[in-house]
This record gives structure tokens, C-alpha cells and sequence, in this order.
């Protein structure tokens, strides 16, 4: 059967924000919450979304706060505390169902694994995509020789994250940066232009720019979350208390593989890390069927567990 692949536009107004959707699948079907990162939008799930669509699955890809057409954050918050309250707000305005399955990509995953990190998480399954849960990696227990071979390359790839910290320069380069980082974090000889092009259009105006690097600066600038968002920005580096799928790709140009290798023997009892050999940082675009059948064998080994 060949998935249908016309998403649906949905506009959820939240009590603090109003979220921009796309939505894929059945409306009774089990809901998937997908979480983009950066530079991304809930475009970037177009492939892999009716995929699970086919399977049953109800999948919903917000355009995170500050990524059009979501507006920019009315308080200014960009703490993963905040990313936290508005994936929970949209799971409640989606009908809070008992069943559903979060999935983050890039800051999507800090937000997942920060979630999966909460004891009131209200997901009954988590799955986290090209950044491992920090907690995990903080508490893993490689080889100091490892280690230090890691470290060196991940500062490389890491350098636009210190760059971000500059005033005003970043937001205004920007459009100039994310093909460069698209170009680098990707292996060669995938078509993801379309891809790119929507990445670009989610951050049309200089707020929308900003926006996307103030998640960088609130997360490496001594700052506190708003109060509503305390108590969930508590739980931001936590190592999982449940178990989690981590997907992974083995040619990713921002986050070292290695790292995923190695919070094998620090999540939960049932957690799951796989590594998608051919697969750069943007799993669900470059290799879609295979991170959609990684997904689906995992919640179908759960189900089966239970």
C-alpha cells in the first residue's frame, strides 16, 4: 500500500500559545507527538509521518514555539522547561490519550528524554532521534581514552552554539549558517533541498531568527525559566526513568555517534539503542523507512511485552 502522504493543517490554541500543526494518519488512531529541532520544521517529518500513518498511528508535528507559522513565544522562554509545557499542552489539547508515543528529534529530544525524566510523564512510550539523553551520557561510563577522543570532536561540531552566544550578529547570518550546517551534518548524496527550503521558511522574520538561536542562548546563558515552566526545566539533563528508544545516525555531523553508544548500560531496563548506519543527523528525512520500522518494531516489542 503506498502511504498517504497529505498532511493536514491543524491550529491549536493553547492557553499561553497558539501552536501550528501538520497531522498525518487516522483521528482515532494511537497519537504520535513528533518534535522538530533545529534547523528543522514539523515539515521535516513529511517522509516519515505516513509511514506510521499507514501503520494506525495518528502522527501530529508542531511547529515548535518561534518556528512560523507558531508565532515566537509571547514571554520570550526558550528553556527546554518551556519546550517541556507546550509539548505537554499540545499532548492535552489532542485529547490526553492514555496510549500515546512522544517523539523528538534534535531539541525535540531534549525535550523528550527531559519528559521521559519527569515521573508525571503522561506518555506511555518515549523516542528520542540524533541526541542522546545528556543525563545519560553525563553518568556513562566509557573509556577515559574514549572519552577524550570524543570530546575534541564534538566541540568541532559544536562551534555554532558558542557562536550563537554573540549579540545580534547570529540572527542576522542565520540564513547564511543553516545551509552550512544542513550541508555538514548530513552525509553526502541525499535530496533534501525541499527539506531545507522549509527549514528556512519556518523562520521568516528577524523574531522568528532570534527565537530559533534563543534556544541556544537560554540553554548555555545563566538564566531561569518563567515559574510555570520550573519545575519541568528541573528535570532538563535527568537521566530517563522510563525506557526509551534512541535512534541515532552513524554518519551524524552534529552530535558524535559514539555518545549514543555509550548510554546503552545507563537508561532503564527496556530502553533501546539503534544506530542507522547510513543515516546522517536528520534520520527522518534522509532514511525515513528505516527510522519509521525502527519505531514501529520497538512499540510492537512493547506492546508484546506488556
Amino acid at each position: 500500500m503506498t502511504p498517504d502522504t497529505t498532511a493536514r493543517t491543524l491550529t491549536l490554541t493553547l492557553p499561553h500559545l497558539d501552536v501550528a500543526a501538520l497531522a498525518w494518519g487516522p483521528p482515532d488512531g494511537r497519537l504520535a507527538l513528533c518534535l522538530h529541532g533545529f534547523p528543522d520544521s514539523a515539515w521535516g517529518w513529511r517522509a516519515m509521518a505516513p509511514l506510521l500513518a499507514e501503520q494506525g498511528l495518528r502522527v501530529v508535528a508542531p511547529f515548535s514555539r518561534g518556528y512560523a507559522p507558531t508565532g515566537p513565544a509571547p514571554d520570550g522562554d526558550y528553556h527546554i522547561g518551556a519546550l517541556m509545557y507546550d509539548a505537554l499542552a499540545v499532548y492535552r489539547a489532542l485529547g490526553a490519550p492514555d496510549d500515546a508515543v512522544l517523539i523528538g528529534h534534535d531539541w525535540g529530544a531534549f525535550t523528550t528524554s527531559a519528559i521521559a525524566a519527569h515521573p508525571d510523564s503522561p506518555f506511555a512510550e518515549h523516542i528520542t532521534m540524533a541526541v542522546p539523553p545528556v543525563g545519560a551520557i553525563n553518568r556513562s561510563r566509557g573509556a577515559l581514552s574514549r572519552q577524550l577522543r570524543m570530546a575534541p570532536r564534538q566541540l568541532r561540531n559544536s562551534w555554532y552554539i558558542l557562536f550563537f552566544q554573540l549579540p545580534g550578529l547570529p540572527e542576522r547570518l542565520l540564513t547564511r549558517i543553516i545551509p552550512r550546517l544542513w550541508r555538514d551534518w548530513g552525509p553526502p548524496g541525499y535530496a533534501t533541498d525541499a527539506e531545507l527550503d522549509d527549514a528556512l521558511a519556518a523562520l521568516p522574520s528577524p523574531a522568528h531568527r532570534r527565537a530559533a538561536v534563543g534556544y541556544y542562548r537560554a540553554m548555555l546563558r545563566p538564566s531561569r525559566p518563567g515559574a510555570r515552566y520550573a519545575d519541568l526545566h528541573s528535570y532538563r539533563f535527568a537521566v530517563p526513568r522510563v525506557p526509551i528508544l534512541h535512534l541515532q545516525g552513524a554518519a551524524d555531523g552534529a552530535m558524535v555517534a559514539d555518545y549514543a553508544e555509550s548510554v546503552t548500560d545507563v537508561l532503564p531496563v527496556g530502553s533501546r539503542v539503534q544506530m542507522l548506519p547510513t543515516a546522517g543527523h536528520f534520520l527522518q528525512i534522509e532514511e525515513p523507512r528505516a527510522a519509521a520500522e525502527a519505531v514501529l518494531r520497538y512499540l510492537g516489542d512493547r506492546r508484546g511485552a506488556r
